[in-house]
């Protein structure tokens, strides 16, 4: 039997949150999708992005709406902008991306299935829409926190110079 409804999200009202220097907010979570996906809105100003890491069971797929980021994988460098898409097919690949350009970059990310949503909100300071926090070395026991946290969502992290040493 086929489903007879569209599914239409009102307008996001989750929080912004300020993660790896961007500031993310939940378009759509998991808990709206059935845990099937999350749509999530990423605002990332120049040098910043995530660090090196991995998660085998998530498919990213980012969309570029503005501005430029680079992607890094064990294999390729690639710069996007504006409509470029990059995904990351689920396997685990090492990735990041980061805003090397002088401009804040903002992108749509949609993870496959639902559950980074969730990891974004635990890990992530509320903060308001569009406001970007310094990035800081974590402490030793908020590394350790970041690293129990990502284990509970399948998250791998690695050394910030993985992909250059």
């Amino acid at each position: 039997m086929r489903p007879t409804a569209i599914n239409l999200f009102p307008a996001p009202t989750g929080p912004a949150l300020s993660i790896a220097g961007g500031t993310y907010r939940i378009i759509t979570s998991g808990a709206q999708t059935n845990g099937a996906y999350a749509v999530i809105d990423m605002l990332v100003p120049p040098g910043s992005g995530p660090g090196p890491h991995a998660h085998p069971d998530v498919q990213e797929l980012f969309y570029v709406l503005e501005g430029e980021v680079v992607f890094r994988s064990d294999t390729q460098t690639t710069t996007a902008g504006p409509g470029a898409l990059a995904e990351i097919p689920k396997g685990g690949a090492v990735h990041n991306f980061t805003n090397e350009s002088d401009a804040v970059a903002h992108l749509l990310c949609v993870v496959v299935p639902a559950g980074l949503d969730q990891f974004f909100v635990e890990i992530g300071q509320p903060v308001a829409l569009g406001t970007f926090l310094p990035r800081q070395a974590p402490s030793p026991e908020a590394l350790q926190k970041l690293q129990t946290i990502g284990r509970e969502y399948g998250q791998e992290f690695f050394s910030p110079d993985y992909f250059t040493r």
